[in-house]
């Protein structure tokens, strides 16, 4: 540019003054003219944050890519049509965000030659390990009929599920091959860091893979998908049908799998997505592969979020200016509980968990479930604003639920294979339930289970069994027993999304789902 155009740009400048600006400019380099310039030298002496980090490229993935691609896998799961009318639209709110999951096919696949009670669905997992274990969502497999999966060389093998965790959306799959397999080792995702690149690598249609690339933002996400949500954000373009598909880092582990994508158009992702941590996966996994289900931690506390002025009554430790107070505190605690019995009473303040800090009662459920039932665990709380420590014996949630499993049997040994809990206060909250209704709620199901099969779910409200009106587990176990000693069907009255309907579930297993609600029939949205 000649000096006679910038003296034209500038306006009715002098050529010295002009000079002048020229040389501010040069001195403040690409931050800009005069008033930018003063404005950084004010910033600077004002103690500035100056980010420094040696000069890097863009990192390249494309050897780490080339040896984790076969080990990645498509999986294609028949699916009752009912059984996922409704899933294509997304799998729950993320916290109002208008997120969704990954559909299980997103979008769902039907081949021409399909009866309409069956649908195709696809959508990514992993081996891992050599005799053919495989990981992927659970929502990929529920309700499936029959499931393949396609090797990377296009290999097609039939696989068995091992076993289902709807509450970490984890599911565990077998299939056989005549040599070893390929696979990948899950990595530690307690050391991922926010700003570390990470490589999502998924086969939703079996054309080969998909791979895109991005960076962790945070973890310890909690988007309202679960009671255990502990998830990985990403900010990558994650592509549609990567449920179930692995999450690298650039040493080849898997830190996560690919679970769910904000999406508040429900058009498709706008690079944020949602991983499960490989700390929660090999838990899961490992659990599953040795009985075909998960056993949770249970402490038997009701705890509650602080709100600054409930800080100040209990003499909390001030926090930093602007922070929420953190910690969990116990409402109560429920009898005959471990925590009841180590000591724990109303008005303690959890701060930490086995020597890591608890924040919310979000975080300290997620802490608690990931515990081995009957191991010892450390407490950390407040009791009138004074820390303390006590070791408590962490309980089976699946025996904990106030007799909350139906485990009534035949002669023969079969069972409904459900998980009852009280239609407790915050549940009638959360399923939109009034005073009026009574009942107990299906807490779990068993896969392949004679309850699983009759198309039981979790979020059910079960109002009578076999004509006796039930108001507590207890009383559903009682008649669950009575019916199934008499080698009679259990006919179960159930509460979902607000119509009722009838199933019957035969001593040998099977069952009959019979829909008799009062208004518009029900549907088999799952809960």
């Amino acid at each position: 540019m000649s000096e006679k155009s910038v003296s034209k740009f500038f306006g009715r400048t002098s050529r010295k003054t002009l000079l002048a600006l020229l040389a501010g400019a040069a001195f403040v380099g690409t931050i800009g003219t005069g008033p930018v310039g003063l404005h950084a030298a004010y910033a600077e002496d004002a103690g500035a944050i100056k980010p420094s980090s040696p000069v890097q490229t863009l990192p390249n993935f494309v050897n780490l890519v080339k040896q984790v691609k076969p080990a990645v896998v498509s999986i294609t799961s028949m699916i009752k049509a009912d059984a996922v009318e409704g899933e294509g639209g997304g799998m729950g709110g993320m916290g109002g965000m208008g997120g969704m999951p990954f559909p299980f096919p997103f979008p769902f696949q039907m081949a021409p030659q399909q009866s309409r009670q069956q649908i195709e669905a696809r959508g990514s997992g992993f081996l891992i390990s050599a005799d053919g274990y495989v990981v992927t969502n659970n929502h990929v497999v529920k309700g499936a009929t029959k499931v393949t999966v396609t090797l990377d060389d296009g290999t097609t093998l039939p696989a068995k599920i091992i076993g289902r965790d709807g509450k970490t959306d984890l599911a565990l799959l077998k299939v056989t091959s005549t040599q070893k397999l390929p696979f990948i080792e899950l990595g530690e995702s307690d050391d991922v860091q926010p700003g570390e690149w990470v490589v999502a690598v998924g086969n939703p249609y079996g054309l080969g893979g998909t791979v895109t690339a991005g960076i962790v933002s945070a973890r310890g996400r909690d988007i309202n998908e679960g009671p255990y949500d502990n998830f990985i954000q990403i900010d990558a373009p994650i592509n549609r049908g990567n449920s179930g598909g692995p999450l690298f880092t650039q040493d080849g582990k898997v830190v996560g799998v690919n679970t769910a994508i904000l999406s508040p158009s429900g058009g498709g992702s706008i690079g944020i997505g949602f991983a499960i941590p490989s700390d929660t996966v090999r838990s899961v996994t490992d659990q599953l592969r040795k009985t075909g289900h998960v056993v949770r931690g249970y402490l038997g506390v009701n705890a509650q979020v602080i709100s600054p002025a409930m800080a100040k009554a209990l003499n909390m430790p001030t926090p930093a200016p602007g922070a929420p107070p953190a910690g969990a505190l116990v409402a109560s605690t429920s009898p005959d509980s471990p925590a009841e019995k180590a000591g724990l009473k109303a008005e303690d303040v959890v701060t930490d968990f086995n020597g890591q800090k608890v924040a919310s009662p979000h975080d300290l459920a997620v802490r608690v479930a990931s515990v081995a039932p009957g191991t010892d665990a450390k407490i950390g709380y407040l009791r009138g604003g004074k820390p303390q420590t006590l070791t408590v014996k962490i309980g089976n949630l699946a025996k904990a639920s106030n007799d909350g499993g139906i485990e009534g049997t035949a002669s023969s040994g079969q069972h409904l294979g459900v998980s009852l809990t009280p239609l407790s206060g915050d549940i009638r909250r959360q399923l939109g339930l009034g005073s009026d209704v009574h009942g107990v709620v299906v807490n779990d199901v068993q896969p392949g289970s004679p309850a699983d099969q009759a198309g039981i779910r979790p979020g059910d409200v079960i109002q009578s069994v076999s004509n006796q009106t039930v108001d507590s587990p207890r009383a559903a176990v009682t008649a669950v027993r009575g019916a199934l000693a008499a080698k009679k069907p259990v006919l179960l009255r159930v509460l979902r999304d607000g119509q009722s309907l009838f199933i019957a579930i035969s001593p040998d297993g099977t069952g009959d789902g019979s829909d008799s609600s009062s208004s518009n029939g029900g549907d088999d949205d799952d809960q």
